[in-house]
């Protein structure tokens, strides 16, 4: 039997429940691990409490997608992985499929990435959500280059943070934006090149600014709602905007025609164009780890919570105190 977070509603973090399950032995194509590290994202909360855009909670429901532990079991048709290996699981399938918020997990193989030497559970569940995001959206897909100019909104996110360091790592200028003053030193000390905070200066302002009026060539948007629009006048020609959250929780307008039909790009993205695809996921695994060998890519970790406290570290997460990433970790 393991220790198995599981939901019977939907609701607060106060539904999640701490039981006793068997994990069951690996079909074909799967693997079972021991669970030491959980990475905490979002979209957990939303599924928890039913506002999840992609699809419902399947109840009773498990839940997470990103953790690393050891591989304690191979099911048959699995090849290139060994029990004993210590790995990380990368978020690639449905909670209602599988669920990493246990002491013990069955998992496709397909979401196992080998940890390198010298790559702790902590880490190891704390980079592959956020770097891949960042990667894909910024590198993969907007085919960021060296003088380019990116804003991240939600900066002190882990996928923010991410950001900021993957827009260092190609050369770009990576500004943040942030609501309070209260993060503002702990940002520019994370790599950015510059903060707005969008509670005291005018977003659009700045960033002709800072761009001598020529405007900025990427934006990451992880808040979406009638914020765009101060991004899209702030956009230089042909600049692109990513939306790859919508925190704000409202409608979230498409700014070109009241703007006079500027050259624009405004595209949704998750981290799914990349899993989804061998090509780009060949190349932005050899990114991120090149870049924790190096040192250039470094998770920021905020805080670690025991499994046992699961729903205070959701409540951690629903509070937007946060600066990086929240992990969770597994007792045995």
């Amino acid at each position: 039997m393991a220790r198995t977070v599981r939901f019977h509603e939907l609701g607060g973090p106060e539904v999640l429940r701490l039981e006793d399950l068997d994990p069951g032995e690996p079909g074909a194509g799967e693997v079972r691990i021991r669970v030491d590290a959980i990475g905490l994202n979002r979209a957990e909360a939303l599924f928890r409490s039913g506002r999840y855009i992609e699809q419902p909670a399947r109840l009773p429901s498990g839940l997470g997608n990103e953790a690393a532990g050891v591989i304690e079991t191979i099911g048959t048709g699995v090849t290139g992985l060994e029990a004993g290996q210590a790995v990380s699981v990368v978020p690639s399938f449905s909670h209602n499929d599988y669920g990493v918020y246990a002491e013990r997990a069955v998992v496709p193989a397909s979401a196992i990435l080998p940890r390198e030497d010298g790559v702790d559970a902590v880490t190891g569940a704390a980079v592959w959500m956020p770097y891949l995001t960042a990667y894909g959206a910024m590198v993969e897909v907007g085919g960021m280059r060296a003088g380019d100019v990116a804003v991240v909104t939600a900066a002190s996110s882990s996928v923010g943070l991410a950001a900021i360091q993957t827009a260092d790592r190609v050369g770009a200028v990576p500004v943040a934006v942030t609501r309070t003053r209260a993060k503002r030193q702990r940002l520019l000390e994370a790599g950015a090149a510059e903060v707005i905070v969008s509670d005291e200066e005018d977003v659009t302002e700045r960033l002709r600014e800072l761009t001598g009026g020529r405007g900025v060539e990427f934006a990451f948007d992880a808040v979406a709602g009638p914020g765009v629009v101060d991004l899209a006048r702030a956009m230089a020609a042909d600049g692109t905007v990513f939306l790859w959250g919508a925190q704000s929780g409202l409608p979230t307008p498409y700014p070109g025609f009241d703007l006079g039909m500027p050259a624009l790009n405004m595209r949704t993205y998750t981290m799914l164009e990349i899993t989804r695809d061998p090509g780009r996921m060949r190349r932005a695994t050899a990114f991120i780890a090149s870049g924790l060998r190096t040192g250039s890519l470094t998770p920021v970790v905020d805080r670690l919570f025991p499994l046992e406290e699961i729903a205070e570290a959701h409540r951690h997460m629903e509070s937007g105190t946060q600066f990086g990433k929240i992990v969770v970790t597994v007792g045995h």
